[in-house]
């Protein structure tokens, strides 16, 4: 387990520390997690260029790998020789490692190639439940064998059958899964209906949406509560780059907000469909200014004051916004998240305690936290092991008094390998 020590101010009266330059933004998880899948499961060879790799997406690599898929590695991403093979009878087993997002989208496809697949994963992927989604495919009769609170260790076997399900989906992890494995029923007057009482981080279903479209897959919807999705369709090769990372960028937006810096930001993509790129908007609520160019966005930090933040659809940016308001006069509430609490850690739990031990004032509430803006100290914090919480706590220690040592750091190559080099690059202090 690593510590990383982070410099903020040197005294009370002292400026936060001073960000300049640019990021290269990573690619996309949840876009290289999505491309993979579908191209594993593809007839004909498929390119994914400039994947992200990171423990998450080679968690995810390795789980097709072992479902049958060819994948080898070329010099800018990923070639899917030749996809999973249907009709396999061996048991599989499958170690997601810390992502979340490979164990929900593969339990569903797993479902649908008919084979006993069995998934396990980190300490944290043992305390997140996949109940709602293990009860929805029971619906659509596959065999499972869980514990009762449906977390892994667990197993399922297809086949997927014709049939309707109701799912409430506080990730929309669980949502996209079925999406995913619908199509690939065997015969096209099959059909998979799907029924959505509730759905939250609504952004990352779209994102799946989009996949399926580009993929000329069929389907009919009513907004986002219900979709009939007939079989027999299958996915087809493709060859194509992965967007940048709106979640990873999260970090390095709210970095010269909370220091009164200025951050060029390069790679993203604005009309690409991820929902982090909110962040942008709350931050502007906020008092900070961003900037759009060919160049990339630009993001300057100003005078900052409290807001109501609604984080439905974007519960990863909690940690970032929690760290952001505390340097925000006046109060802040972020709202309508509970989710968060269903992350990697309880997200809002956690952020609460390691912030109060830096000097914040902060009330927990059951869907979010209301935040008093005023000055932070370092201190000693946990990284709880959660890749965006060690990230948020390296944000906040930029402009609090004294040094902040934070454990787990190398949760951070979750999702982003490199991010403390990056950071280090960009202050002046050190340069």
């Amino acid at each position: 387990m690593s510590t990383v020590t982070i410099k903020g101010k040197t005294g009370a009266l002292d400026a936060p520390v001073r960000l300049e330059g640019s990021v290269q933004v990573p690619a996309s998880k949840s876009h290289t997690i999505r491309a993979l899948l579908i191209a594993s499961l593809a007839s004909g060879k498929s390119r994914i260029r400039r994947p992200l790799y990171s423990a998450d997406t080679l968690s995810c690599l390795e789980a097709c790998r072992k479902l049958g898929a060819v994948i080898e590695d070329r010099e800018d991403g990923w070639e899917v020789v030749s996809p999973i093979p249907f009709g396999e009878d061996s048991d599989v087993y499958i170690d997601v490692g810390n992502s979340g997002t490979s164990l929900y989208l593969l339990t569903a496809i797993a479902a649908a190639l008919g084979r006993k697949v069995h998934f396990d994963g980190d300490e944290q992927i043992r305390r997140r439940s996949a109940d709602r989604l293990l009860n929805a495919l029971k619906d659509l009769g596959v065999e499972v064998e869980s514990a009762e609170n449906g977390c892994a260790p667990y197993w399922v076997k297809g086949p997927l059958q014709e049939g309707e399900c109701s799912i409430e989906c506080p990730t929309s992890q669980y949502l996209s899964a079925l999406l995913l494995a619908a199509p690939l029923l065997p015969s096209s007057s099959q059909k998979v209906r799907i029924k959505v009482p509730l759905l939250m981080e609504q952004p990352y279903a779209e994102m799946t949406l989009k996949w399926m479209e580009k993929q000329g897959l069929s389907w009919e919807q009513d907004e986002m509560r219900e979709f009939v999705i007939p079989g027999g369709q299958g996915y087809s090769s493709f060859d194509e780059p992965i967007a940048a990372d709106f979640s990873s960028a999260t970090f390095f937006f709210c970095a010269p907000a909370v220091t009164g810096s200025t951050l060029l930001l390069k790679g993203l993509d604005m009309e690409d469909s991820q929902g982090d790129k909110a962040v942008l908007d709350y931050l502007q609520t906020m008092g900070a200014s961003v900037h759009h160019s060919t160049e990339g966005v630009e993001v300057f930090g100003g005078a900052l004051k409290g807001a109501v933040l609604d984080l439905n659809n974007t519960p990863d940016a909690l940690p970032a916004m929690a760290v952001t308001a505390c340097y925000a006069e006046g109060e802040t509430r972020i709202v309508n998240v509970p989710q968060a609490r269903m992350k990697e850690t309880d997200r809002i739990a956690v952020m609460t305690a390691e912030l109060r031990k830096m000097g914040a004032e902060i009330e927990e509430t059951p869907d979010g936290m209301i935040i008093q803006g005023g000055p932070l100290k370092g201190a000693s914090v946990k990284g709880h092991g959660d890749h965006r919480v060690v990230m948020a706590l390296s944000i906040a220690s930029l402009g609090a008094e004294g040094e902040t040592s934070i454990d787990t750091a190398e949760a951070v190559d979750i999702t982003y390998p490199g991010f403390f080099e990056q950071l280090k690059t960009l202050r002046t202090d050190l340069n």
